[in-house]
């Protein structure tokens, strides 16, 4: 009796080193299909003070399909959100008492677990290569761009919806007295929104977007967001940093056999806290297309781009605007000094299905 071995030649070339290349290569790896990550930098920085949250649905999708990182997630059962014009009045609020409503880990954290698991299997590899090569791309037949800086996206992926936002957003990490801390925290104040996310029972990641007409130069944003501080008896804040915040969506989602993937198709304004959310929605039906390839024996080629792109556009576009949607409401409602249009959030917001609904939406993204 012969037996024959199949060797598997199915191969995937991703180009970047952040948080949405690993969780892709890891997913990809997952399924037994070989990585090539193309980097241009050995050591990428990642700021230690920023962090990301994730959906139930999404974090259930994480643990089961890309890796088990349950250990690492704080739940969260509670969302509250407030305004200026209402003082300490809840505007509106999410709950879900039996289970998470959302988590929150570390970036750096998420980053570190990928890369350590990454490097210790056999179908991936990290390869250092110019950012003014393009000549690899023939060497693959599905190649996936995450990164902004790669000369790829200059060349095929300069033409998307930009919207800035004239804001700057402001990250970092207070440390505080233990609490019971499972509840985020949104304050639309009359310079921006500002988030409190916990992270433990004794440190709260914050994000403050601080409007550019405001004058910073007057004020100290740790003694702002000092504040707005509702409950945290605050023993220190660490060091903030910040970075510009515009949203963007891609005009085309992919160039022959390139695709661009994670914030180079879609970047929204992080009130909402959506961002790497959709990219794992993203990843989820790109690895359940790829799936279908394999089980049909197809070979991984620009196919998948086109299928990908006709399934995921309109649905992100949606999204996107969705989000884009609330931050124009509740900036009108900042500008504004009248009690009307917050006390009539309060009373939808009472409603049992509309608090649902919207519940449903920041878990799973758009409901088709």
């Amino acid at each position: 009796m012969f037996i024959v071995k199949i060797k598997n030649n199915m191969k995937v070339c991703i180009i970047g080193n952040g948080l949405s290349a690993l969780t892709l290569a890891k997913g990809l790896v997952n399924q037994n299909i070989h990585v090539d990550l193309l980097i241009d930098k050995k050591n990428l920085n990642i700021n230690q003070y920023r962090t990301i949250g994730i959906s139930k649905s999404n974090s259930d999708y994480f643990n089961e399909n890309i890796m088990d990182i349950e250990k690492h997630l704080w739940k969260l059962k509670k969302i509250e959100i407030y305004s200026d014009n209402l003082t300490k009045e809840k505007l509106i609020y999410f709950e879900n008492n039996h289970d998470r409503l959302f988590s929150i880990v570390k970036n750096y954290k998420l980053y570190q677990i990928l890369e350590k698991d990454l490097s210790q299997s056999k179908y991936f590899k990290k390869k250092l290569i110019s950012n003014r090569n393009l000549f690899f791309i023939n060497n693959y037949k599905l190649v996936i761009n995450c990164s902004y800086t790669h000369q790829i996206t200059k060349k095929y992926f300069n033409k998307k919806i930009l919207k800035k936002y004239n804001s700057l957003a402001y990250t970092s990490i207070i440390k505080h007295k233990k609490i019971l801390n499972d509840v985020a925290i949104q304050i639309f104040t009359k310079n921006g929104p500002l988030a409190f996310l916990p992270i433990s029972d004794y440190e709260t990641s914050v994000v403050y977007s601080i409007q550019n007409s405001f004058n910073k130069k007057n004020y100290d944003i740790k003694d702002l967001i000092k504040s707005y501080n509702l409950k945290y008896k605050i023993n220190k804040i660490e060091k903030i940093y910040n970075f510009e915040l515009n949203s963007l969506s891609l005009r085309s989602y992919y160039h022959n056999n390139i695709l661009a993937f994670g914030d180079l198709l879609h970047k929204i304004h992080p009130l909402a806290g959506q961002g790497f959310n959709m990219t794992i929605r993203d990843i989820k039906i790109l690895i359940s297309i790829i799936k279908k390839k394999i089980d049909l024996g197809l070979p991984l080629d620009c196919s998948i781009n086109e299928e990908f792109e006709n399934i995921m556009k309109h649905k992100n576009f949606i999204f996107s605007n969705g989000i884009d949607l609330i931050h124009e409401f509740f900036n009108i409602q900042r500008k504004t000094k009248s009690k009307i249009l917050n006390k009539s959030i309060q009373f939808i917001g009472k409603s049992p299905s509309i608090n649902k609904f919207f519940t449903k939406i920041a878990d799973k993204g758009t409901l088709f």
